[in-house]
Formats: C-alpha cells, sequence, structure tokens
C-alpha cells in the first residue's frame, strides 16, 4: 500500500449503522489503492460524505442540474490538466470531497449481487479518479481509461 499519508475527514448527514469502522477502513483502502494505482508522490487529503438519496439528489441538482439521486459525487479541488496541485506543509495535497449516498450504494450492490462494501469500494475508487483528473464524460477514450483504472484497483482490494 501507499506509503504516503493519507487524512480521510468522514462526516455523515444522519446516522448509518453501517457507515463503521470496517466501512471507513474499506475507503481508505480503496483510496490508498487508487493512489498506489496513480503512483502518486504526495501524501492526499479527501473528505468523504455519507449520505442519503435525498441529500444526494438535492446536491446533484445544486451543482450539476439533474435533479435525481445519483451514486457518488465528487468535488476536486483542482484539474490536474491545468493546475499544478499546492502541496500542504505536511507534504499532502488537499484532493477533494466524495458524497456517497449509502441508500444508493445498497441499492446497486443488491441489483449487481454483491456486498455493499464492495459498492462503496468501487464507488470510492471511482470518485477518487475523478478527483485525480479522470473524467469519463469528455470521452470515449476518457470513460475507457476510466474503467480500466476502476477494475484493476477493485480487482487489487479482494472484496
Amino acid at each position: 500500500m501507499n506509503n504516503n499519508r493519507l487524512f480521510i475527514s468522514f462526516s455523515a448527514t444522519k446516522r448509518f449503522p453501517e457507515c463503521d469502522y470496517e466501512m471507513k477502513s474499506i475507503v481508505r483502502q480503496a483510496i490508498l489503492a487508487t493512489l498506489d494505482y496513480e503512483e502518486l508522490i504526495f501524501g492526499a487529503e479527501v473528505s468523504v460524505t455519507f449520505c442519503d438519496n435525498e441529500y444526494i439528489k438535492k446536491i446533484n441538482n445544486e451543482h450539476r442540474k439533474k435533479n435525481s439521486a445519483t451514486d457518488v459525487l465528487s468535488f476536486p479541488m483542482y484539474d490536474f490538466d491545468e493546475t499544478e496541485p499546492e502541496i500542504n506543509p505536511d507534504g499532502t495535497v488537499t484532493l477533494g470531497d466524495i458524497v456517497i449516498s449509502l441508500e444508493r450504494a445498497a441499492e446497486q450492490a443488491k441489483e449487481i449481487g454483491h456486498s455493499l462494501e464492495r459498492e462503496v469500494a468501487f464507488l470510492v475508487i471511482h470518485s477518487t479518479l475523478h478527483l485525480l483528473g479522470y473524467d469519463h464524460e469528455r470521452s470515449e477514450d476518457d470513460e475507457e481509461a476510466q474503467c480500466l483504472a476502476q477494475r484493476e484497483i477493485i480487482g487489487m482490494l479482494q472484496i
């Protein structure tokens, strides 16, 4: 795993019984695996918020003008194509924020037939790649690159 420092600020919009130490550990593993995959030379700081469909629908509408619930939203601090990230005094870079609807993640896990933990790990990988500059909505090539990275990283985790 990545030897760089990783700071995660966890929050939740309400109490979620599934948001326990194990879930937070899986989130940490998913972020570290993504940082390793990208061979980053700096540590990272990431904010992760767990919420329900109602909350993420509101955020999705405010920021993307999409009046629907989604599984995960990413709010990167940098556009890595245009900006050199600022390294904090502790050697980390603040990458941005991840918002995950645990309600939607549970629905998707059930639809697909795997665990909530695996679904959350996948969503965290997807979102962390967005924080690092991947954007599957830019082009087919970008979508292919992000999908490949996601498959390889989730395979590393053995969840």
